[in-house]
Parts: structure tokens; C-alpha cells; sequence
């Protein structure tokens, strides 16, 4: 028996009901249904779900967000259509199951004895054979050895114008029709166990139980009962949230435009979060000492909740998903990167927000995150290229054996400390987030701060290199920065830079040079408006803002000096910025009472880096760098909370599909007959093998039954 792919027909009623019916029985609707699910489920797993809708918006931008959010791409495993589907498709594959069942159990007790001799030999694989015994004889030896050899016969007697004749009918290999019940049950099981854990029972709880989404923020405590699931309610998903010594009882349901609080029947206390680290920085194993506080019995109950390894009390499974900040306390010191400003310290909470003030400008200081390991990959090439003369092509080759993850890429990881993430934003809403390290990284032989920012969440960070003085602070580029927007301390730069660089009597030629280094230090430090040609964009763009820096010397020189003396210019007019730089520095320490710099390599590293540093900073949106003082780190761990009652029939469901499809491959459903004929010698033997696959095995298979019941040699 062969399954068929057509529906069920049914005799009476209307034709558009009957078409109905033959639809959805038919097996070509459940593989087209089946297949849309697979599509959803690409869908679901190439899409972040149940993501904030903000962070769709800057990935596919407002247009393609709304219409993802409009088709449910972002909650695609508890979108309408999506557990629609999983319904039709449960009851397309039951009447489907329903439709063939009878005709595979009937099946199963067919022996198909009452075949005609003429059929046998339309068959590929039937073979002849004279028989010394009488064919009763011969059938009950044929019969024997068969039974012997696993197989289910049945005789038949035939009455013949020759005589009697019998027919031999054997069977083996009926496992592959429950094959086919167990894989389409299997389907059917899946997608119960799916509606079952889905939100279905969530959502009819709104539909008609009064319970309401809710859409707002604050604590809680404070949220009211028509948004909370009682502990009572058979099936959800949720995310619990505790810090450090505390605990809590109310897991949050996320849903399509807000939440639902769900209570639970006992309370989760976190003792102690562990996370331990790879090399890379990567997180090996975070784990949680947990103590459940039944509300019920009033029991305590310590636990330790691993990735992969959940606690279960009152039928409820505890999982650990992720770890996040508790409300870590962090103080930033504000470092000013103009003149007048002066440095403070402020403190808050991660996840908390502080409110500032730049004269009439009002900003909001957000705290976004903070990291205690940092850990970067320093590894680089130093020699700029490979010396052929030293490569050993036995070491290249084995270098690229082994196992899979091995790599040619070398790896200098090290951990460069803590790093804090903020967003200042201003009274418009707009916010530029940041991210700055706590303690200097050494790049290229100079230690440095870095000071990273990104407009928009999906940019990677861009990051400000600030040279880090003989105290491994920033106080030294500081200091420097704001004397760089005093005109005063400009201008004696410029004068003691002049008297150092020029011979004694020669006035002339002083003041030449102290004219162009306060034309290049006014450029450089943005005194000093460009020309409108200078300033002016490319191929029809609109005018640079050129606030300072080298790209404002650069944009003057290709103004004012003529392509071909424009390399020695720039040459003279760097070197003499540098100059009146480093005087610069001298006369913001001699400002701080400090002692002057001497001029050896750690001070010319140093200017170089503070000289790069200074351009940049030009680009800087902020008037000051927050970098991270001091902290106290408060970790959080993230739990997924269910109640899943249909994970036993999904897991039912998996074991039925693995043993379906292994019967339905790896099991051949095979028929034999023999039929003996009577003739004056004995009996004439015609022997037929139907298989359901033609395999070397069945090829195989019949020349042995050949030899065995026909007595006829290989």
C-alpha cells in the first residue's frame, strides 16, 4: 500500500465543503504548510526577536521596521499567522493520518495470497524452477524455510484443470508502514507541544480573561493586577531579573507593544553570581548560587543554576540565560577639553541618569554599562612584510594542519581594565553614546587613553587617542588643551619659540617666524577663520566646517601656496607648529607650578601622539571626557522561567519522528509468492519478489530465496 497524496472525498454534502475537506486532508497542503513554517522559522532565527523596536529601526531604518512590526517578524514564533499555520497544519496532518491509517492497518494483514499467476510475471525480479515434490509438499517446505526466516506466509489451495496447485505468500519488513503513522504523528505532537508552550494561553488570557498588556514603566510593585498572570496560569516564558542579595518573584512576559508580569509560586534569591573568562575575554561559565524561598511551605531550598543545567521546583524550570549589571555605582571625573572649564567628579548608577548643565545647555548624562575585563588582541606585524629568505615551507604547511579551529593569525590578548559606556544627551532627545577606558593601553610604544563615541548604535566605536603624561594621567593633555584656546599663552609660546630659534640681533628674521607660527598656532588652535575658498567643499559640496587642527593648516596651504613649493611649505610650517607647541606645554606646567619637560624620546613620543591627539579633538562633540574613577561593581543574573506542560509531548513527538524516519528509510517492506503448479515430474515453481526499493540488497535478497526455496544454483 502506497500513501496517497489526495485528500479525503467525501459523498455527501456541498461541493465547496467537500473541497474543503479534500484540501486539508490532502497531503500536498500539509508540505506547502509545513514548508511556509520552515520559511518563519529562517526568518525567526536571522531576525533578533523580541528585540527593543528602536534597535529595528536603526538596523533596517523607520519604513522597513514598520512594515517587519506590521507582518510580526519580530515576534514571528507568537505571531497570529504563525500559530494559525501551526493549527492548520495540526489538523491537515491528522486527517491525513486519519485517511491512510485504515488502509495501512488493512494492510497489515493483507498477504496478498489470491494474485494471479499471470501477474507474477510482470514482475522485475521472478525466476522459474521444475520441483521433484509435490507442490502440496513443496509449499509447506517453502512455507518452513521462509517462517524460518523471519517472514509472515500464508498457503493458499487453488484448484487448477492440472490439478491442485498452492500458492505461497510471505511478507516481511511491515515496520515501514508505522514508519509512516509514527513520522506524521510525530509532525502532530511537535506542533501541540508548540501551541501549548507558545503564547496561546498567554494571549486568551487577555483575549477573555480581563488581563491587559501593559505599556508603561516605573516599578513593580506598582504595577496593577489587571497586568499580572496569577501562579495558577499552565504555560509561559519569561525573564527574571535578580541582583546580588536580593530576590524576586515576578518574572516579565515580553509582548507585542509591552509586558506582562507573571507571579510565581516561590521567590529566587541570588547568593553569588560566578562568571569565569577564556583567555579571549569571552565569558567560559557564569553560573548562580541561588536560594528558593517557597511561598507556600515557607522552605528554603539552595540550588546552583548552570547553562544548561537548570533547577525545577513546582514544575517550573529556572535556566540561566545571561548575566547583566545590578546597578553597579560608578564615579566619573569629568577631564575639560576647553579653556575655562574646570573638572568635577559625578556619580551614579548603571542604568541610572544624572542631569548636567554647560551654561544654558541642559544634558542628560545616562550611564549606560560597565566592564571590568576588557580583553584586546595587541598582536600586529611589526616588519610590514614577510623576509622570503626565512620562510620554511614545512613549517607554512604544518602551521595550517590540525584541527579546525587552528589559526595563522597570531594572538597577543590582554586584558586592558575596566571601561565605562555613557550617553549624553541633549534637550532635544539626540545622544551620543561613549565608551572610555579606565587605565592607558601602550599602542605603538606610546600609552594612551582611549575615548570612544558612535552616533548611532549599529556604528562601531571611533576612538581618541589622548597621550598619557609621566604621571599616567591626562592632566598633561589637558593642561595643554586649554592652553591651546588661550590667546595669551599663544602668543608667548610664540615669542619664546622665536627667541630660541633665531639668533640674537637678527629682529628681522624674528619676527618673520613669530608671524608665521602665530598664523600656523591660530589655525591650528580654530582663532583664525579660513577663507571662504579654503573652506569651501569639493565638486559642488557644501563648506567644510574646519574648526582647527591639521586639516585646517592643510586646508590653507592648498589656498595659499602654489602646488609646487606646497611639500617644502608644509615641511617648514609643521615643524614650526611643533615648535611653538612644545613651549606650549612648557608654559601650561610652568602655569601648574610643574617642572619643565626635558627633550629626550619620551617627551618627543609624547608631543608627537599630544600634536595628533590635539587635531582630533577638534572632532570631539563633547567640552569634556568622563573617564572612569572609581567603582562598585554590583552584578545581576538574567533567568528564563517556564512552565513548559507540552515538552514532554514535543519530546514524545522527537522520539516518534526518529524512530519514523529511520523505519520509513532503513526498513524495506517486502512480498514474496511462490506458486506451484502441478505437472507430471512434480510441480512447476514460479517464484516473484516485490520490494518498495530497489537496492544491491534486494538483488542480493532474491538470488538467495532463488537458491533456497527453488533449489536452483547461483
Amino acid at each position: 500500500m502506497t500513501a496517497s497524496t489526495q485528500g479525503l472525498e467525501l459523498q455527501n454534502g456541498s461541493r465547496r465543503w467537500a473541497a474543503l475537506v479534500e484540501l486539508l486532508s490532502s497531503m500536498r497542503f500539509a508540505i506547502a504548510l509545513l514548508t511556509v513554517i520552515c520559511i518563519a522559522s529562517v526568518i525567526g532565527t536571522v531576525v533578533k526577536q523580541a528585540e527593543p523596536y528602536n534597535n529595528y529601526v536603526n538596523q533596517f531604518g523607520p519604513f522597513w521596521a514598520e512594515v517587519f512590526g506590521s507582518a510580526h517578524l519580530f515576534t514571528v514564533y507568537s505571531a497570529w499567522w504563525f500559530l494559525l499555520i501551526l493549527a492548520f497544519l495540526v489538523v491537515s496532518t491528522s486527517l491525513c493520518i486519519a485517511r491512510n491509517t485504515p488502509k495501512i492497518l488493512a494492510d497489515f494483514k493483507a498477504y496478498k495470497e489470491n494474485i494471479r499467476e499471470q501477474s507474477l510475471k510482470a514482475f522485475p525480479h521472478r525466476a522459474q524452477a521444475e520441483l521433484a515434490e509435490a507442490p502440496q509438499a513443496a509449499a509447506h517446505r517453502i512455507g518452513q524455510q521462509l517462517l524460518g526466516a523471519g517472514w509472515k506466509v500464508r498457503l493458499q489451495s487453488r484448484t487448477t484443470p492440472q490439478g491442485e496447485g498452492w500458492m505461497v505468500a510471505a511478507k516481511k519488513g511491515a515496520a515501514n508502514k508505522w514508519g509512516y503513522i509514527a513520522a506524521h504523528s510525530a509532525i502532530v505532537l511537535v506542533c501541540v507541544g508548540g501551541l501549548l508552550d507558545g503564547d496561546l494561553m498567554v494571549r486568551a488570557q487577555t483575549w477573555f480573561n480581563g488581563k491587559q498588556i501593559f505599556e508603561g514603566g516605573g516599578m513593580i510593585a506598582d504595577v496593577p493586577a489587571q497586568h499580572r498572570l496569577s501562579t495558577s496560569n499552565p504555560t509561559f516564558r519569561g525573564n527574571l531579573l535578580v541582583t546580588e542579595g536580593t530576590a524576586s518573584s515576578t518574572a516579565i512576559l515580553s509582548q507585542p507593544g509591552g509586558v506582562l508580569l507573571q507571579e510565581l509560586p516561590f521567590s529566587v534569591e541570588l547568593r553569588k553570581f560566578i562568571v569565569e573568562y577564556y583567555d579571549t575575554g569571552m565569558p567560559r561559565l557564569f553560573a548562580s548560587e541561588i536560594v528558593i524561598h517557597d511561598r507556600e511551605t515557607g522552605e528554603q531550598i539552595p540550588a546552583r543554576v548552570e547553562v544548561n543545567h537548570p533547577v525545577f521546583h513546582r514544575g517550573i524550570a529556572i535556566y540561566q540565560s545571561s548575566f547583566d549589571d545590578g546597578g553597579s555605582r560608578v564615579k566619573l571625573q569629568a577631564v575639560p577639553f576647553t579653556r575655562g572649564a574646570r573638572p568635577f567628579e559625578v556619580e551614579g548608577t548603571v542604568g541610572g541618569s544624572t542631569q548636567l548643565s554647560n551654561g544654558d545647555q541642559q544634558m542628560t548624562l545616562e550611564y549606560t554599562a560597565l566592564r571590568v575585563i576588557n580583553v584586546e588582541n595587541f598582536a600586529g606585524n611589526a616588519g610590514g612584510g614577510t623576509d622570503v629568505r626565512k620562510v620554511d615551507l614545512r613549517e607554512a604547511v604544518e602551521s595550517r594542519l590540525g584541527s579546525a579551529h587552528k589559526t595563522t593569525t597570531e594572538k597577543t590578548l590582554r586584558n586592558v581594565g575596566p571601561s565605562v559606556t555613557y550617553k549624553l544627551r541633549d534637550s532635544a532627545g539626540q545622544a551620543i553614546e561613549y565608551h572610555n577606558y579606565m587605565l592607558p593601553v601602550e599602542l605603538d610604544g606610546q600609552r594612551v587613553f582611549l575615548l570612544g563615541l558612535r552616533e548611532t548604535p549599529q556604528d562601531p566605536f571611533r576612538y581618541l587617542r589622548v597621550p598619557a603624561d609621566e604621571n599616567d594621567a591626562m592632566d598633561g593633555f589637558a593642561r595643554l588643551r586649554a592652553a591651546l584656546d588661550d590667546p595669551q599663552l599663544r602668543a608667548e609660546a610664540v615669542r619664546r619659540y622665536a627667541v630660541q630659534s633665531v639668533e640674537s640681533g637678527r629682529t628681522d628674521l624674528a619676527q618673520a617666524l613669530a608671524a608665521s607660527a602665530t598664523r600656523a598656532l591660530a589655525l591650528f588652535a580654530g582663532a583664525e577663520r579660513l577663507p571662504a575658498e579654503a573652506a569651501a567643499g569639493d565638486n559642488g559640496q557644501p563648506p567644510r566646517d574646519l574648526k582647527g587642527g591639521l586639516q585646517a593648516v592643510s586646508a590653507f596651504l592648498e589656498t595659499s601656496v602654489p602646488a609646487e613649493e606646497r611639500e617644502r611649505a608644509s615641511e617648514v610650517l609643521v615643524r614650526i607648529l611643533n615648535g611653538t607647541l612644545f613651549e606650549l606645554l612648557q608654559l601650561s606646567r610652568e602655569k601648574a607650578g610643574l617642572a619643565p619637560l626635558p627633550r629626550d624620546d619620551a617627551t618627543q613620543r609624547f608631543m608627537t601622539q599630544a600634536v595628533i591627539s590635539l587635531s582630533d579633538s577638534f572632532f570631539y562633540p563633547a567640552p569634556m571626557a568622563l573617564t572612569l574613577k572609581d567603582f562598585t561593581h554590583v552584578q545581576a543574573s538574567v533567568f528564563q522561567v517556564a512552565r513548559a506542560p507540552g515538552k514532554t509531548i514535543v519530546y514524545l513527538g522527537c522520539l516518534l519522528l526518529i524512530l519514523g524516519v529511520f523505519a520509513m528509510l532503513y526498513v524495506r517492506e517486502r512480498r514474496v509468492w511462490v506458486w506451484l503448479a502441478p505437472n507430471a515430474q512434480g510441480a512447476q515453481a514460479s517464484l516473484a519478489l516485490s520490494t518498495n526499493r530497489k537496492t544491491l540488497d534486494a538483488d542480493h535478497e532474491f538470488d538467495l530465496l532463488k537458491t533456497q526455496l527453488l533449489q536452483v544454483k547461483p
